[in-house]
């Protein structure tokens, strides 16, 4: 656990008066509950709507250090009992302190002091009060709200908490409106991954603590440490995966004027391969290494998902079909999406063309699930890297990763039958494939391929009905880590990546995937 308890004499003043800001502007007044936020939160865990945050600092240092994380009725009013008797009994400086020291800020740092070192490099008296008040937005979604890899509505939702924070220290008259109107936001250093996560392991341990983190398991458990967690992981195709990748990454291409063409040194990958059955994830490429790339490629989400998108609005097409209602406008294409797994943001959905080019962003894990529901017969199937989660003698309970349906059968049907013509036609027009022909097994090959409308990023999508692939290729600048155009665009990296990947776990070319070269 990285923690270090620090006096709050060690902490400025003007970042203490920030935390409070930011969570509880009368707590230096108040008895240390909220009436109506512990009403909220027992109504929540009646009716199974999820968790409610503590609404006073007292109420959250109790739920930190005094209480497990479990959501009952019996716990709430633990909750308050003990809130009551801890106000009672300790001063507000304590109780500010003891709420600091506990709290989680993600990247495993526990309390104010590692939180400073993690995000600013520096100790927490050397905060600055724009660095203070960052920390104490982040507490409302450590991982959503981490600067380095936060989606583009994440950094928009913790910049806007930023100024809440900055600004509600002005009306406490805590920070003068003159210096308030001066600062700029201070965007936090690059983090440092922990001992053992080096290599794809950062990328497997990221990706499940995201899937409990969804299933209901606080920041502030898993933090905690003690946890036995299993991954459905197969090591062979994990193996396979990461070769196959290792070796697109280090492909040129072949330009017409100069013939061969080197790497291009700006690309990144990120892939999922799972089985559409029942959405366990077998494989997991999330970059280089962990320690080189902390951004875990496979569930980023800040790249366009291109002509990848475009079933999606097939299948909204096709729905109305069916239902005998055609709508294909962008309220319909975004319900479609969602009901496919996909997060979407309202600002990507300003017209059907952004719909059908795929202007919005989509992560490979995503896209994975969504590509699993064509094929499961249009069940929603919702990519799972846990197999079970353990701490001490409390299991914990996951969602079923296959749902009901997200779109009608015959609608999956006719994406798929479009899927493998889409592929037919990808690999009549690429050197190292052949046409489709039938295998042993008779197994059918969905997939579609192409470049994202600002050539920022290169996809595939495919397999047979035992195994999805979602493969993207996106271009980041090696220094500063910006979004750039893809060098060698469409050399059709991605499908080399997926054609050496599946032929090393079928035991030979999948069918319709002819030698590769350069193996």
């Amino acid at each position: 656990m990285n923690r270090e308890n620090v006096p709050l004499d060690r902490v400025p003043k003007d970042v203490q008066r920030a935390f409070v800001a930011a969570e509880n502007r009368g707590f230096y007044s108040d008895s240390g509950i909220s009436l109506t936020g512990t009403a909220r939160g027992i109504a929540s865990t009646v009716t199974g709507q999820g968790k409610q945050g503590g609404s006073t600092i007292t109420h959250q240092y109790v739920k930190n250090y005094y209480l497990s994380q479990e959501q009952t009725v019996s716990r709430k009013v633990k909750e308050l009992v003990i809130s009551l008797k801890v106000d009672r009994h300790d001063s507000k400086d304590d109780i500010l302190a003891g709420y600091l020291n506990t709290s989680y800020y993600g990247r495993l740092a526990y309390g104010v002091q590692a939180a400073a070192r993690a995000y600013y490099n520096v100790d927490v008296e050397d905060l600055a009060v724009e660095q203070g008040a960052y920390l104490a937005a982040l507490l409302q979604a450590p991982s959503q709200y981490d600067w380095a890899v936060a989606a583009p509505a994440g950094k928009r939702l913790v910049k806007a908490r930023w100024g809440y924070v900055l600004d509600n220290m002005v009306e406490e008259g805590w920070l003068e409106h003159g210096e308030r109107e001066r600062m700029t936001f201070p965007e936090p250093a690059a983090p440092k991954p922990g001992a053992g996560l080096s290599g794809q392991t950062g990328y497997l341990v990221d990706t499940a603590r995201r899937e409990l983190v969804d299933a209901g398991v606080s920041e502030q458990e898993l933090a905690g440490g003690g946890w036995k967690i299993t991954l459905h992981v197969d090591p062979a195709k994990q193996r396979a995966l990461e070769r196959a990748v290792t070796k697109g990454l280090a492909a040129g291409g072949r330009s017409p004027k100069s013939g061969a063409r080197k790497p291009d040194p700006d690309r990144q990958a990120g892939a999922v391969s799972m089985d559409p059955r029942n959405g366990r994830i077998l494989a997991l490429y999330g970059g280089r290494d962990y320690f080189r790339h902390y951004l875990n490629n496979a569930t980023r989400s800040d790249y366009q998902a291109g002509v990848t998108f475009e079933p999606v609005a097939l299948a909204t097409s096709a729905e109305g079909k069916v239902n005998g209602k055609y709508d294909v406008g962008p309220a319909a294409v975004r319900r479609t999406a969602e009901s496919l797994g996909m997060r979407t943001d309202p600002s990507g959905f300003a017209s059907p063309q952004a719909t059908s080019l795929g202007l919005m962003g989509a992560a490979p894990l995503e896209m994975a699930g969504v590509y699993a529901s064509f094929s499961n017969e249009g069940k929603k199937v919702t990519p799972s890297i846990v197999k079970s989660a353990q701490r001490g003698d409390e299991r914990t309970r996951l969602p079923k990763a296959v749902g009901g349906p997200a779109i009608s059968p015959p609608a999956a049907e006719l994406i798929n039958s479009l899927l493998a013509t889409s592929l037919t036609r990808d690999m009549e027009n690429r050197a190292f494939v052949v046409p489709p022909r039938a295998s042993e097994s008779g197994r059918a090959v969905t997939g579609t391929s192409g470049p994202s409308d600002d050539g920022k990023a290169e996809w595939f999508i495919g397999g047979t009905p035992d195994l999805i692939t979602s493969i993207g290729l996106f271009g980041e600048d090696a220094k500063s880590q910006k979004q750039v155009p893809l060098k060698n665009l469409g050399d059709g990296h991605p499908s080399r990546i997926w054609a050496l990947y599946a032929e090393a776990v079928s035991g030979g070319p999948p069918a319709g995937v002819g030698s590769v070269p350069g193996r």
